[in-house]
C-alpha cells in the first residue's frame, strides 16, 4: 500500500509516517519507481508506535522496544531490555513530575504573598481591567495604591 493509504487507515499524517521511517520505526519496501510500499503489518506497527508515544515513550525508546512489541494493544513480550527501558522512562517521568511540583509550589508561594500584600479592590481593578490603568494614573487615591500595590 502507498503512504496515502497507510495514512488514511491509521489516521496518521504522511509526514509523520516519513518521520517514523527516518527514526527507524517503520521500514517500507521501495517499488521500482521509488515509491514507499507498506505491507499490511505496517498498520499494526503504526498503531503500536502511536500507543507507545501516548504512553510517553520517546521514538528512541520505541525503536529499542520494537522487537518486544506484539499486536496492537500493544502487548509487550518480555525481553531483556524491556523492563530496563520502561523503568528508565518511568524515572524520567518521576523527575519531571518532581520539577513541575516544585515549580507549582514556588508559584503558589508567589500567589500567596501577592494576595496578602495587595488590596483586592485595587488589584482586581488595576491589574485586570485595561481601562482602569487610566484611572490608576489620574485618580490620586487609586494611583498611590496602584503604585504601591
Amino acid at each position: 500500500m502507498l503512504i496515502g493509504e497507510l495514512s488514511r487507515r491509521t489516521d496518521v499524517p504522511a509526514h509523520q509516517l516519513r518521520y517514523y521511517e527516518a527514526q527507524g520505526l517503520l521500514a517500507p519496501e521501495r517499488s521500482a519507481n521509488g515509491y514507499r510500499d507498506y505491507g499490511e503489518e505496517s498498520v499494526t506497527t503504526v498503531t503500536q508506535i502511536r500507543k507507545l508515544l501516548e504512553a510517553g515513550l520517546s521514538t528512541e525508546d520505541i525503536a529499542f522496544l520494537q522487537p518486544c512489541v506484539q499486536g496492537v494493544a500493544p502487548d509487550l513480550e518480555p525481553c531483556a531490555e524491556l523492563l530496563t527501558a520502561l523503568r528508565r522512562r518511568r524515572s524520567r517521568l518521576d523527575r519531571q513530575i518532581d520539577t513541575l511540583s516544585r515549580s507549582r509550589e514556588a508559584l503558589d508561594a508567589y500567589i500567596q504573598v501577592t494576595e496578602q500584600n495587595t488590596d483586592p479592590l485595587v488589584s482586581s481593578t488595576c491589574a485586570t481591567d485595561p481601562l482602569a490603568s487610566s484611572t490608576c494614573a489620574t485618580d490620586p487615591l487609586v494611583s498611590s495604591t496602584c503604585a504601591t500595590g
